[in-house]
């Protein structure tokens, strides 16, 4: 079962370890997207943790789209990210990888361990891919593990997998 914040029809899965603290999201037994003014709530309740992975999260899918579409990732974070039109979901469930269309991306490096993934071939200290099953470990989404410099490398890799 997929478990997390989306819509149906998501291109790009990021897998995390964690859920946000707060009611309703401990509980989250489905796929929902969030409402527009949600990220701004979750990260109002929770903190600067929340925050951070709302933001790296735009910054990457800002950067892979590179469209006309939103003038700066903080609008693409307010109006679109993980909403009914986001190809991107953030996951709280385990990967399925059956889905063959689909980017999995898992944030950090423990949770990829955790989760007992074979088949990895570790770039470097901070990246590893599965190009049969396209699934990529990268940093946590934050800041000082996923850089600006780090969100450019993955998503020169989301491109290469999606080609």
């Amino acid at each position: 079962m997929t478990i997390g914040l989306g819509a149906q029809g998501f291109e790009i899965a990021i897998y995390i370890a964690n859920r946000p603290p707060i009611e309703p999201y401990p509980v989250l037994d489905h796929l929902r997207p969030l409402t527009e003014g949600e990220i701004k709530h979750i990260a109002d309740k929770t903190g600067n943790h929340w925050r951070k992975i709302f933001n790296v999260s735009a910054k990457f899918l800002f950067e892979l789209q590179n469209d006309e579409e939103f003038k700066t990732w903080q609008a693409l974070r307010d109006q679109s990210l993980y909403q009914a039109e986001s190809p991107m979901a953030l996951l709280f469930s385990k990967p399925d990888l059956s889905e063959p269309n689909r980017i999995h991306i898992i944030a950090g490096k423990t949770y990829a361990q955790a989760l007992g993934l074979e088949n990895l071939l570790w770039l470097d200290p901070y990246f590893a891919i599965d190009k049969d099953n396209k699934v990529i470990i990268c940093p946590y989404l934050d800041y000082r593990q996923l850089s600006n410099a780090r969100i450019s490398q993955l998503v020169g890799l989301v491109k290469n997998l999606s080609t």
